[in-house]
């Protein structure tokens, strides 16, 4: 078969191929389908293939929809294996990839009943789920609990492994008791069943006893393959619950990985190569710890590097056809040609003829699987002809260049070749050359190489020939080169640009940066270009900047050929950035910095400066130095009167002449070493508190000074008058308050004190001595003639007589319901110049009893007398029903229905109208004992009438209506 321009066929290509298919052994429709798909001209015929065998698409069991092959009644006896599609045409026959047909199944669990499970209460347990005979093995597992649909949640304390399906509880609480049911569900089939229940019966434990961690769930060595999801699970019994951790070992953990709340599972998603590894799993709670480790092994698909695709190749050539993919195992190479196995490995063919024209198929296979590249080899032979690829009838070349002329017949085999100019031929010398592949190259040429030049070729099925003009120009020069410019920062720069050529051509410039061409649409803000000149191309650079620093070359070209001429601008500017900055002899209020000089960009450096940054503030501030002030000639100096015991980053700055540099990148945070402290606390005072106290206070020391470890504070008091000091140590350094408690102390002592702090280097000086007293004692009256008066249903008012002391600050009122009790009583405190106090919020008809007493900051004294009352019952909790809202004359009059109280709620002895208008809460408040109510027509807009009951338990719920003041038409 001789393959000609004209042939527009092709041999099978697939569109769609069978994939692995799980066939429900009950399902309702009684057949399935393997589809096949191929484009191909001529249209392809298709056969299939089951186990390697041929099916026999007469028999009834099948039917061909397309290439789609049809099973009625599948029978997984006969129909369970593996099928493949063949699809072919005249140019050759292709095999498609093999796809598994399985039948699915989830077989009912035994009808048998499951005996009751008795646990302790505090120790772990586990459900056997036992799920039944199934296919495949995709199941997903829940647990029900007493009945459908209530499903056990998982938590730190219960977890149901996908694994086996079993329930683990890590240790039984009483609530736990119930009814167990396994729920396993297929979703390859959409099937669901659920085993007998089991009875789980906690017997109780006077205490519960602690037993330590033990991980029952425990995941495997895994494979997986490179993209896949992998899911590891872990769970352990123990009481208390045990927390579970995961990492990976002697490797961070992937950043994919996903840890669930309850801690039991980790999913690592998208899982590569890089993620293979040990993974260990520790359990822990108070009685101890439990270990598990397993592997991850990951494996990958074949993929493909290089594959093959349609290809051409002349007669009697040799042809190597690359088939490359890689995979985890390396995957082996097999080739099939016209669907049956041709070769194994690498691919290469000598010397074709059309006996090797067909169909291809290269499949890369490993352990996980196959993937199939398919392509066609088709074998050329025909007669040299230009008509598809002509010569170009008109060839320019410049003066004094060089030109390529191609001659690119279709042919196969391959032509010879022969080139004319005229009548005369050419042969290889100095100046012109005539390649493999047909092309004619003439060097340095002159106006003579002007004229016809015609390529002849020729092989065994024929010969040809083309014919084309090769016309001379000018060359293109450039006249007007940029020179070298030296800048500062910010100014403008010229570069200039002009060339000569040839006037029947267009010319441009194309403008490039250290080899990359100018865009002068997105780089407008600095480049321009000044197009007002003929044949020049001069480039204005705008506010330079020290990155506009280094080359710029200038190309003039034609279509022909081109010119390039190049110039450097320097730009001068503030210093880059110092580099290496390391730190090093580190102490309390000083660090030795060293750096190298970075770029002085052309204007010598004069000076450094060191900044520093702390946990104090996020802006750097610049630091004190030996020297003071660093030369520019300087890699070293010190950072002085530093904090001690106090986090730092540095960073250095260069300044030249034209300002101030970038800094450089910030130090690694280091710490300063510590000192004594040498800052005194402020702010000493204090004094009142509780009886038989003394309570000193000061203004903590910030973080700032506290220059060392185990900071604190050591406080020294004596009595006024006294000869010894008596200290004690605070450890809490953010505390400002320390309370001294001496049942010998006399209140309203006078006290002198003082403040110091201290670190692990040594104690800070004493602050200022401040005179504080003791504190006072707590009354010791109670307050007498305690009366109350019931308000409503809610609210209460107690009332009492003062006490005569003097130190009184505040009075407390207690009171509890009578079915509450007295630990559980509330408290209000009113100022010590109040008689009464109102209690709020209290339940209705309750009997509540209520104390008082005398306080002050050192505590409340004796209660009163306990007094009893009782709340009012509730107020109506029935709305007025409006009955009517009438319009007459000038007014409204309003009507409702009696409100009648229930049994348990206060009597009715009265109504309350609020009118107001609407939007607003005030108004004008009414009272009246009839249903009825007359109120004013609104001047403008609406008006709100509210009605309630009113009971001596209160208001009761409101009702209302809207009434306006519009006119009736």
């Amino acid at each position: 078969l001789i393959v000609s321009e004209e042939d527009k066929g092709f041999g099978p290509i697939f569109e769609e191929q069978p994939i692995n298919t799980i066939y429900p052994e009950e399902s309702p429709e009684g057949k399935v389908s393997l589809n096949c798909r191929a484009r191909a001209s001529p249209f392809p015929v298709y056969k299939w293939r089951m186990n390697n065998g041929d099916i026999d698409l007469t028999s009834d069991r099948y039917s061909m929809v397309g290439g789609n092959l049809v099973i009625n009644n599948p029978d997984k006896q006969k129909d369970a294996g593996v099928y493949y599609c063949l699809a072919s045409n005249n140019y050759g026959m292709v095999r498609s990839t093999e796809a598994t047909l399985s039948f699915g199944y989830l077989d009912p669990f035994p009808p048998e009943e499951r005996p009751e499970v008795r646990v302790k209460e505090g120790k772990g347990m586990v459900l056997l789920c036992d799920p039944p005979y199934h296919f495949p093995d995709d199941l997903s597992y829940r647990w029900l609990l007493n009945e459908f649909p209530v499903f056990i949640t998982m938590d730190k304390r219960r977890f149901v492994s996908q694994t086996n399906g079993n329930l683990y509880i890590a240790n039984v609480e009483a609530s736990d008791k119930g009814n167990y049911s396994c729920f396993v569900s297929s979703p390859s089939i959409t099937k669901s069943v659920f085993s007998k229940f089991i009875p789980l019966i906690p017997l109780p434990e006077r205490t519960t006893k602690p037993y330590p961690a033990d991980i029952v769930v425990q995941f495997k060595d895994i494979y997986a393959l490179m993209g896949q999801n992998v899911t590891l699970e872990c769970f352990a019994l123990g009481n208390p619950v045990p927390d579970i951790r995961w990492r990976k070992v002697l490797e961070p953990m992937p950043s994919t990985a996903e840890i669930s709340t309850s801690g039991a599972v980790l999913k690592i998603f998208n899982i590569q190569l890089e993620d293979e590894g040990t993974y260990e799993c520790e359990a822990e709670n108070i009685r101890g710890k439990d270990k598990h480790q397993a592997r991850i092994y990951v494996q990958a698909f074949p993929e493909w590097v290089e594959h093959i695709n349609d290809t051409e190749v002349d007669i009697g050539s040799d042809l190597y056809w690359p088939c490359v993919a890689t995979g985890k195992p390396i995957p082996s190479i097999r080739w099939l040609k016209n669907g049956y196995l041709y070769h194994r490995g690498e691919l290469r063919l000598y010397d074709v003829t059309f006996e090797n024209a067909g169909m291809y198929q290269c499949i890369a296979e490993n352990t996980h699987g196959a993937i199939y590249a398919n392509a066609e080899l088709k074998i050329l032979a025909l007669a040299p002809t230009f008509e598809m690829n002509p010569m170009k009838k008109k060839i320019l070349a410049a003066k004094g260049g060089r030109v390529i002329i191609e001659c690119k017949p279709k042919a196969a085999p391959k032509p010879k070749f022969l080139w004319s100019k005229g009548t005369e031929w050419l042969v290889n010398s100095s100046r012109i050359v005539i390649w493999e592949d047909g092309s004619l190259e003439i060097n340095n040429i002159t106006r003579n190489d002007g004229g016809v030049y015609t390529c002849f070729v020729e092989n065994n099925k024929g010969k040809a020939n083309s014919t084309g003009t090769l016309v001379i120009t000018d060359p293109t020069r450039i006249i007007l080169a940029p020179i070298n410019a030296d800048i500062t920062v910010g100014e403008n720069a010229t570069m200039q640009c002009a060339a000569s050529f040839d006037p029947a051509l267009d010319l441009t410039f194309v403008w490039s940066f250290n080899g990359y061409v100018i865009d002068f649409n997105k780089e407008n803000i600095h480049y321009q270009r000044n197009f007002m000149l003929d044949s020049n191309g001069e480039l204005l650079i705008r506010n330079a900047q020290l990155k506009h620093a280094g080359r710029y070359t200038c190309t003039a070209q034609t279509i022909v050929d081109n010119s390039s001429a190049s110039a450097d601008l320097v730009v001068r500017g503030p210093p880059g950035p110092p580099g290496g900055l390391r730190i090093e002899d580190i102490r309390a209020t000083s660090v030795g910095l060293t750096w190298s000089r970075g770029s002085d960009n052309h204007s010598p450096i004069s000076k450094y400066t060191i900044q520093t940054k702390t946990i104090l503030s996020d802006d750097w501030k610049d630091a004190k130095t030996d020297p003071p002030i660093i030369e520019g000639n300087m890699e070293a100096a010190r950072a002085v009167d530093l904090i001690p015991w106090m986090e730092y980053e540095f960073r250095v700055l260069a300044t030249n002449t034209l300002g101030i540099g970038e800094p450089s990148i910030p130090s690694s945070k280091i710490k300063t070493d510590g000192a004594a402290p040498n800052v005194a606390p402020s702010d000493v005072g204090g004094g009142g508190g509780s009886n038989r106290e003394l309570t000193i206070t000061w203004a903590p020391l910030s973080r700032e000074y506290h220059y060392g470890n185990n900071f604190g504070y050591i406080v020294a008091f004596k009595p006024f008058d006294g000869e010894e000091w008596k200290k004690v140590t605070v450890t809490n350094p953010d505390t400002g308050r320390y309370v001294h408690k001496d049942e010998t102390m006399r209140p309203s002592t006078a006290f002198q004190v003082k403040v110091k702090a201290f670190n692990n280097k040594g104690d800070g000086p004493y602050s200022l001595t401040a005179v504080i007293h003791s504190a006072q004692d707590a009354p010791s009256e109670a307050p007498t003639a305690v009366g109350v008066k019931v308000l409503s249903s809610s609210e209460i008012s107690v009332h009492w007589e003062h006490v005569v002391e003097k130190i009184v600050e505040s009075y407390q009122i207690r009171y509890w319901a009578v079915h509450d009790k007295e630990a559980a009583a509330h408290r209000v405190q009113v100022t010590s110049q109040e008689y009464s106090a109102r209690l709020e919020n209290l339940l209705p008809d309750t009997q509540y009893f209520m104390e008082v007493r005398a306080c002050n900051s050192a505590g409340c004294g004796p209660p009163s007398d306990m007094i009893e009352t009782f709340t009012k019952k509730a107020p109506p909790s029935q709305p007025p029903r409006i009955i009517s809202s009438v319009r007459s004359g000038s007014r409204y009059i309003i009507t409702w229905d009696h409100v009648v109280a229930l049994s348990n709620e206060s009597t009715v002895t009265g109504y309350k109208v609020l009118y107001r208008p609407d939007g607003q809460h005030d108004g004008k408040l009414y009272s009246t004992h009839k249903h009825s109510i007359e109120v004013p027509i609104p001047r403008d807009g609406e008006y709100v009438v509210e009605v309630r009951a009113h009971s001596d338990g209160g208001d009761g719920v409101v009702s209302q209506v809207k009434i306006s003041g519009k006119p009736i038409i």
